[in-house]
């Protein structure tokens, strides 16, 4: 009689502080990714700098927490996409159990690895939250579990990877839903107003000079979404969240929204195209911040569409993704 292996799923995010304290650690931890911090020579002094930086911002950081809530929501709703992941693969009679192991806060990838280990799991299959590939974000959570596994010995799990979902059919059906959930709360004799604005996380110019497919990704989710919506709208892809003094991904949406304001348009959605759970950068960023700053400019109505969260054809693509694994 033939044993099944021991199976689970492992969805890759980044994490986010759970409480103010947290703040300073969280930054710490992601200054001292050698996938953030890869300078010639920065083995040296990344620790060093990595410590500078998040003492800095932290007090700042920390202002924009309190305004959300005091921690990231990040950690429950990926628990509950994990959660509804579970159910979906158990109706679909492959039960397997899916964790979660986040890249800057707890639970942390060390952590699940000691759980899959003691679980005797035999086959893990990494999925990330992260639909379009980066080495500065699936890339860096997967360096991570492959020093950690190698660090605790763990070779005895098999590892899949799934490294990239752009342009899923479903994840692409669950951002079209999306945007008209948003469009539907406009009222409606003003709704051929609305300029769409998709917006991503933006990465250094670096990266995408040295290969990173990310931005290629992005564009081409935007051209998907658009074709498949049919919004009959004006659209066009912006850039958000830059740090630092390097050139990164334009054009921002900040000058975007003042453009569009100087342009005279009057109704905007921000649709937050990288993002699949809600953060700092969608909660404070866009619909705080920049929304502030759209009222300011003279834009009388400004939303943002709602997060994929476990939009059901989000949970379905997660799915497919993870029994498509297990065939290959």
């Amino acid at each position: 009689m033939m044993t099944q292996t021991k199976r689970a799923v492992v969805l890759l995010q980044l994490g986010g502080p759970d409480s103010l304290n947290a703040v300073e650690p969280f930054l710490y931890n992601l200054f001292c990714d050698p996938d953030i911090i890869d300078i010639p020579g920065a083995f040296l002094f990344r620790k060093a700098l990595a410590r500078l930086i998040s003492s800095r911002r932290a007090p700042k950081v920390q202002e924009l927490y309190k305004r959300i809530g005091r921690r990231s929501p990040i950690l429950k709703q990926t628990q509950l996409q994990a959660r509804r992941l579970s159910e979906a693969l158990q109706a679909s009679g492959n039960p397997m159990e899916v964790l979660i192991a986040m890249r800057y806060w707890h639970p942390m990838t060390e952590e699940i690895v000691r759980t899959l280990v003691e679980k005797n799991i035999e086959e893990v299959i990494l999925l990330p939250l992260y639909p379009h590939f980066s080495k500065a974000t699936t890339g860096s959570s997967v360096n991570e579990w492959n020093r950690v596994t190698r660090a605790l010995h763990a070779h005895s799990i098999r590892t899949k990877v799934v490294k990239e979902y752009f342009d899923h059919p479903l994840y692409i059906n669950a951002l079209v839903s999306n945007i008209n959930r948003a469009l539907a709360r406009v009222p409606a004799a003003d709704r051929s107003k609305v300029q769409l604005v998709f917006s991503a996380h933006g990465t250094p110019m670096k990266l995408v000079c040295d290969g990173d497919p990310y931005s290629h990704h992005i564009r081409k989710t935007y051209e998907r979404v658009v074709e498949k919506g049919n919004f009959n709208l004006p659209h066009l892809l912006c850039f958000q969240s830059k740090v630092g003094p390097q050139k990164w991904l334009e054009p921002s949406l900040t000058g975007t929204i003042e453009r569009l304001a100087h342009e005279k348009v009057s109704h905007v959605v921000v649709i937050p195209i990288a993002f699949v759970s809600d953060h700092i950068e969608t909660l404070s960023e866009i619909n705080m911040e920049a929304k502030d700053e759209a009222k300011k400019l003279g834009i009388k109505y400004f939303d943002m569409m709602p997060a994929l969260l476990t939009h059901p054809s989000f949970i379905a693509c997660l799915k497919d993704l993870t029994l498509s694994s297990l065939e290959k």
